[in-house]
């Protein structure tokens, strides 16, 4: 079969890669639909992020659905057919933080297409995976594979919000409108936010957010001071969600929350200098939030019962074949949002 291998940066290659068996307790997916990530582009340009870093050919992709082509023994509770969202992560569930119940945050997480072990966790751009049987969430006839493989970023969201508590009825900032701020909106909404404005630098992820639930955007880029009257009297939002991971931006949301408001950090970027003085004098509750757990099956449900429509957020669907050509559009905010690969 084929996989999308990354050598270094820019140099990534369709090439044979073996088809595993599944062994007890595991299935083989064939792969349907895979959607870019951040990481992955930052793998794809930098070759990795922070201290994390290529040092293998590695497959890419984590974002990941298909349909069920091979059953191991041991494995009665799915079906060959069967169209499932692929969970990436692998907790052990022996460590200290996976008995605490904090999965996410395992000692040893094998996370589907992660440079952070070495040997490293080969990705889902492939034609078939071979998973534990309890990585394979089966989706309803109601949503198409592109949808499923927006899971796993809907429930990094769902777990920000879990984070952010209540949102019933609260006034909510999201700043930065990619893939990920823009499901801050479709879960803030789904929890009965009274209110939600988004801000990016860019027209275009703003418009996605508007219709995806978004009541007010604001283009900082060309109105830098829209934001100024959320900022009178100490601030007006109840939570901010921080979803660029651009200090500048970070501290902008800061002086919009009000005294006593949240503050989730949902964006990665690097290192930032906070203004204290406005946590402190605020008194604001920051956040950080990582990954996801329980949060992936809640993200199949919902889409399930047809709770959430994911479909505005695929801008571009490219045969992976044409992978090279879908890396560079995913990298390109004005032309894309969410660019996925078909298998």
């Amino acid at each position: 079969m084929k996989g999308v291998i990354l050598h270094a940066p820019h140099d990534l290659r369709i090439e044979d890669i073996a088809t595993i068996p599944p062994g007890h307790g595991e299935v083989r997916i064939r792969i349907g639909a895979g959607g870019i990530c951040g990481s992955d582009l930052h793998y794809y340009h930098h070759g990795g992020f922070g201290t994390v870093r290529i040092r293998e050919p590695m497959a890419l992709g984590h974002e990941i659905s298909g349909t069920i082509e091979e059953i191991g023994a041991g494995v009665s509770h799915l079906a060959i057919g069967t169209r499932v969202a692929v969970n990436p992560s692998q907790p052990c569930g022996t460590c200290r933080y996976c008995r605490e119940g904090l999965r996410h945050q395992c000692l040893n997480m094998q996370f589907i297409g992660s440079a952070m072990r070495f040997p490293h966790a080969q990705g889902g751009f492939r034609q078939s995976l071979t998973i534990r049987a309890e990585q394979a969430v089966p989706v309803g006839d109601n949503v198409s594979l592109a949808e499923a493989a927006m899971t796993e970023p809907l429930a990094v969201c769902l777990h920000a919000a879990r984070q952010a508590g209540p949102l019933l009825g609260k006034r909510v900032l999201v700043t930065g409108c990619g893939p990920i701020g823009a499901l801050c909106v479709v879960v803030a909404r789904l929890g009965g936010a009274k209110e939600i404005v988004v801000t990016d630098v860019a027209a275009g992820p703003l418009a996605t957010a508007m219709k995806l639930g978004a009541d007010t955007a604001i283009d900082i880029a060309a109105n830098p001071e829209g934001l100024a009257p959320d900022c009178s009297d100490k601030g007006s939002f109840d939570v901010l969600f921080e979803a660029s991971g651009n200090e500048r931006a970070l501290a902008g949301g800061l002086d919009a929350v009000r005294p006593g408001g949240k503050v989730v950090q949902v964006g990665i970027g690097s290192s930032m200098t906070l203004p204290m003085s406005v946590i402190v004098t605020k008194e604001l509750k920051l956040y950080g939030t990582f990954r996801f757990d329980t949060e992936f099956q809640l993200a199949v449900e919902l889409m399930n019962r047809g709770q959430v429509d994911l479909k505005p957020l695929v801008s571009a669907t490219l045969p992976f074949e044409k992978a090279v050509e879908a890396f560079e559009l995913a990298a390109d905010r004005s032309r894309s949002m969410k660019v996925q690969l078909a298998f």
